[in-house]
């Protein structure tokens, strides 16, 4: 191989890795701001922000309430293991946010943390329990129990919460204070055994849209 041909293949062998990385960067999704997405964690505030619930908020709430919770007598204390259903949160702030989503981050808190101290009854699966046990009794599946026998048990307590917000608007900017309240009530007497609650206050130069 002389000089010349040596040079041109040596030439296309350097030029083939550039080939593929200029092809490697031509693909995928193109930001148009030209920031690419950042990874971030659920209690880290990000550099998109508004005045309303986030994130860092939902969390921050959320792991007080269920620290709380496991803290007072009734749960402590408690000689067999309390049964909690959870009721719909009135959210009254202006955001239009999943609020129910505060109840059952609390919930999977305590059951992976709580060791066994309460247990959650799930009443959304009500309709599916009654015709898997209508099933049973009409003969057209197996049941390994009396289907006759009802197994359904109640509840000791009722856990919600309640979003309330105040907001303030100028040509300087938005302002929201978001209250967060949450109660245990005793089903048999209807008394609140447990109330605790966090505030939340944010200022900023525009509103955000929220959904």
């Amino acid at each position: 191989m002389n000089t010349t041909s040596r040079f041109f293949t040596l030439a296309s062998a350097a030029a083939i890795p550039v080939f593929f990385t200029g092809c490697e960067t031509t693909q995928g999704v193109k930001n148009p701001s030209g920031v690419a997405v950042t990874e971030m964690r659920p209690d880290e505030k990000g550099f998109v922000q508004g005045t309303g619930v986030e994130s860092q908020d939902l969390v921050s709430v959320t792991d007080k309430m269920a620290r709380s919770i496991l803290g007072i007598p009734e749960i402590a204390r408690a000689q067999t293991k309390p049964r909690v259903v959870l009721e719909p949160v009135v959210n009254n702030t202006r955001f239009p946010l999943n609020k129910d989503i505060f109840l059952t981050r609390i919930r999977t808190q305590l059951n992976s943390k709580a060791a066994g101290r309460v247990s959650f009854l799930d009443r959304e699966m009500m309709k599916t329990l009654e015709r898997e046990r209508a099933l049973k009794q009409s003969g057209q599946v197996t049941a390994s129990s009396d289907p006759n026998v009802v197994e359904f048990r109640g509840a000791d307590y009722f856990l919600t919460g309640k979003l309330e917000g105040m907001s303030t608007r100028t040509s300087q900017g938005t302002s929201d204070y978001v209250l967060y309240s949450f109660r245990l009530t005793d089903a048999r007497t209807s008394e609140i055994v447990w109330e605790d609650l966090a505030e939340i206050k944010k200022q900023g130069l525009e509103d955000a849209a929220y959904r």
